[in-house]
Parts: structure tokens; C-alpha cells; sequence
């Protein structure tokens, strides 16, 4: 990625901060220099522990529109966790309060799985399909997740005249960082068969976006940049695969 124009980032507002890929990216946003807000529910609190002093918490549902408008005032960049908690629109709630309340012009990065695709020509084996679909009925059945309104939530973005960009993760693993991911436009492509990347890898990609005018409109699909895949088709020296 090529960083453009740092400076008019200086604070950023993350939603969903407490959750593990929230806490690594309100380290990598403080060890930036950025003034950090976060938001997450009032219990989950506890667990930005680590960050007492160094940054704001708004607590409070994500998906509500008040809490979002206070957190995101005067901020630059938002990077959110689309999580489709419960069947009560989440994840569409939650995006959907932060396109109507963050600031004209802000960074606008949102997080989200592999099955979101943008223009239909994502390829998809049949085994990867098929577990999607299994478990979207299984979590929608016990009232634990809502699949759906993820893909809900990233068409809203997708429609959106902001300055969004949407992550799209491979299956994520804890580690030492790697660098930062390989990415394309299309899950199928051979760079991205690994279809692995480290937890702290997929949010320095989020924390990057945010200074990369590139990626505005984009929703890149990544990989570990070390992963055997990467390796082999982008020689591991390239972040736009």
C-alpha cells in the first residue's frame, strides 16, 4: 500500500474495540500517534483495561445510532467489525449508524468475511459455500448470529457515496506479525488459496487503509503475506496482489 497524505488522519474511532481484532487495532492506532475512541457493549468495558488513560470509550451497543453519533464526532477515520450478533440486524444496524453519523470526507474501513462479495465474481469452492450456508441456518436457528445481515450491512456500504473500504478476511489465526497482508480483488485467485492471515496482520491492514486513498471503494480479500500462497504468486513483496 502506498500511504497518502497521513497527516489529515489524527483521530479514530473504533467500533467494536473490545473484541480481539478491536483491541489489536486500538494498539496499532495509538502506536500511530492517533487520538483513539472506541466503542464496544458496557460490559465488554472491562477488557480495553490495558488502554485506561490512553484512549475514550463510548460503551453502548454498536448498532445504536446515538452511541455511534457521539463516538465518531470529529473523527477522521472509523474502522468498524461488522459482527452479525443475534438476529436483531447487528451488523446492517451497526454499519448503517456509522454511514449516516460519521463526519463528510472520513476514512470509513469496515471488517467482514470472505463470503462478502462486491460484483459477483468471487469464486467459491463448493465445500467453502456449503459450510456458509450451514452455518448461517445453525447460528440463525439457536438465535446466535445473523449471516445474512453482514451481507446486508456491506450492501449498504457498497451503495454508500462515502469514502469506504471493506476488509474481507480469510480464516484468521493468533501470532507474531507478518507483515502486512497480500491482497486481491477476487476471492479464487491463487494468491489468496492459503486462506489464512494473523489476527494482528488483518488489523495493521484496516490501520493502514485509512492512509491509503488506493483503497477507497475497494474491498480487497487478504492473506498472510508469509502464507505459501502469497509467496508463491506475489513473491512476497507486494501488498496489492
Amino acid at each position: 500500500m502506498a500511504p497518502v497524505n497521513t497527516e489529515r488522519v489524527r483521530k479514530v474511532c473504533v467500533v467494536g474495540a473490545s473484541g480481539k481484532l478491536g483491541r489489536y487495532m486500538v494498539r496499532q492506532a495509538l502506536e500511530r500517534g492517533y487520538e483513539v475512541v472506541g466503542v464496544c457493549r458496557e460490559r465488554s468495558v472491562p477488557k480495553l483495561a490495558e488502554f485506561e488513560g490512553r484512549m475514550t470509550v463510548v460503551p453502548g451497543p454498536t448498532n445504536d445510532p446515538e452511541v455511534i453519533r457521539r463516538a465518531v464526532a470529529g473523527c477522521d477515520g472509523v474502522l468498524t467489525v461488522l459482527v452479525p450478533w443475534g438476529v436483531r440486524q447487528y451488523a446492517s444496524g451497526t454499519a448503517q449508524s456509522v454511514l449516516d453519523h460519521a463526519r463528510p470526507g472520513a476514512r470509513l474501513v469496515f471488517s467482514c468475511g470472505w463470503h462478502i462479495t462486491r460484483d459477483g465474481k468471487d469464486s467459491y469452492s463448493r465445500m467453502f459455500l456449503a459450510l456458509v450456508w450451514l452455518a448461517a441456518r445453525l447460528a440463525k436457528l439457536v438465535r446466535a448470529v445473523e449471516i445474512d445481515d453482514q451481507v446486508e450491512a456491506c450492501r449498504r456500504v457498497f451503495a454508500s457515496d462515502t469514502r469506504w473500504t471493506v476488509v474481507r478476511g480469510s480464516n484468521l489465526e493468533e501470532g507474531e506479525s507478518q507483515g502486512l497482508p497480500v491482497w486481491s480483488r477476487h476471492v479464487g485467485d491463487p494468491v489468496l488459496a492459503s486462506n489464512l492471515t494473523r489476527r494482528v496482520d488483518f488489523a495493521l491492514f484496516m490501520v493502514e487503509a485509512l492512509t491509503d486513498d488506493t483503497l477507497v471503494r475497494e474491498a480487497p480479500a487478504i492473506v498472510g503475506r508469509l502464507t505459501p500462497s502469497a509467496l508463491a504468486h506475489s513473491g512476497g513483496l507486494h501488498d496489492h496482489a
